[in-house]
């Protein structure tokens, strides 16, 4: 049954300007998603990054299901002791390295990064937050005084003081990290930027930086947790170790959650102080959210997800080849085609959606199309997809 555009736009409150092109989504299922129309769609995005074990997976539906018969909301402020979420924080301890031991529930990436500052400031009673030009970290208010563009900014100021930002890649710019440094907010890899990598060992020497000095280094691994890198989380393929861990997106598989994991040093500062104070959610660790959240982790480990997600990437990264691409960049299944004519990027969205290929820009570099299918693409519908990226590139000649 159709959706009425008309209502839809009447009724719904929109996130940004309204895409010319609207698809009026019947389902969805593995890489595909369908419109009224029957017209079936490849999921470039992974609905940004959460579907890595693709869309409606079936041991996760199962799993929703049972909960389902158990209960759903109870209460999520240590009244009630919930097994969903002991199992997934237990599940997850046991993947990351030892200073993670202690997890707090959210339900969306902005809270986790919001509860994360927070955390920090505790610890060492300091005051100035670092992050990084052109990244994102959501859009509380908390979060959106991370940005650097004074044309997303402008109109909610004044922001929270004292957050400064730096380069990314820059090492002269670590300098900037000081003993009046609480907390350094950084992406694994740039997304909003347009999947910029790290160089020259850059975030090994933020994080010394970060430990010279007293700072905690808060990763912000929103994007490229679950497998999304080929590892686990993005930091492991880096060789370092963040003090905090901001997770959502990819966690929940299609339910909403997220989570920031520390140690129980700095986690027992926040613990320690009134809810009002510290942080508090009220449906953070929601019982359906974390068992889905469980199967997805089980899922991505036991059937060996992220084995072969390099090898998947990197076909993207060597066959996706036209005159209308300056370059393919990014790791495992984090990718991004940067346009060689960046004035192109709308027609060249429409012309995917008209191929049957959902991608979408970066918010700070609108010439870069995203290339993050689900983890559980096949190799033949990778070729596929590609077939179709290349059918619509074709088009703007």
């Amino acid at each position: 049954m159709k959706t009425s555009l008309k209502e839809f736009r009447q009724y719904v409150a929109q996130v940004g300007e309204i895409d010319p092109i609207m698809i009026d989504v019947e389902k969805a299922e593995g890489i595909w998603v369908w419109d009224t129309d029957g017209k079936k769609y490849i999921d470039m995005l992974s609905g940004i990054c959460v579907g890595n074990v693709g869309h409606r997976n079936q041991r996760i539906v199962e799993k929703v299901k049972q909960q389902l018969d158990k209960y759903m909301h109870i209460m999520v402020y240590g009244e009630f002791v919930q097994s969903p979420q002991l199992n997934y924080a237990k599940r997850l301890m046991s993947v990351l390295p030892n200073n993670f031991n202690q997890i707090f529930y959210v339900n969306s990436g902005s809270e986790a990064i919001e509860g994360a500052i927070k955390a920090a400031r505790l610890y060492n009673n300091r005051h100035e937050v670092i992050s990084f030009k052109n990244s994102y970290h959501g859009s509380t208010l908390g979060a959106v005084s991370l940005l650097s563009d004074e044309k997303l900014t402008q109109k909610f100021r004044p922001l929270i003081p004292m957050c400064n930002r730096i380069e990314f890649n820059n090492e002269d710019d670590l300098l900037k990290i000081t003993e009046k440094t609480s907390c350094v907010v950084a992406e694994t890899i740039q997304a909003g930027a347009g999947v910029i990598l790290p160089k020259n060992d850059f975030l090994k020497k933020l994080k010394a930086k970060c430990q010279e000095v007293g700072a905690l280094l808060i990763m912000d691994e929103i994007q490229t947790g679950f497998g999304r890198t080929g590892k686990l989380f993005g930091f492991m393929n880096y060789g370092f170790v963040p003090d905090i861990l901001c997770i959502a997106k990819g966690m929940g598989a299609g339910m909403p959650i997220g989570a920031f994991v520390s140690s129980n040093e700095i986690m027992n500062k926040l613990n320690n102080h009134h809810p009002l104070i510290g942080h508090a959610t009220t449906f953070g660790g929601h019982p359906i959210s974390c068992v889905a959240a469980l199967e997805n982790l089980n899922i991505i480990i036991e059937e060996n997800l992220m084995d072969e997600v390099e090898a998947k990437g990197e076909i993207y990264r060597t066959k996706l080849i036209h005159p209308q691409i300056k370059e393919v960049r990014g790791i495992g299944l984090f990718n991004c085609i940067e346009l060689k004519h960046k004035e192109n990027w709308q027609k060249a969205l429409i012309s995917c959606f008209e191929q049957g290929i959902i991608t979408g820009t970066h918010l700070f570099n609108e010439g870069c199309l995203s290339i993050k299918p689900p983890l559980t693409i096949t190799y033949d519908q990778i070729n596929l997809s590609i077939e179709k990226i290349l059918k619509a590139l074709d088009a703007l000649n």
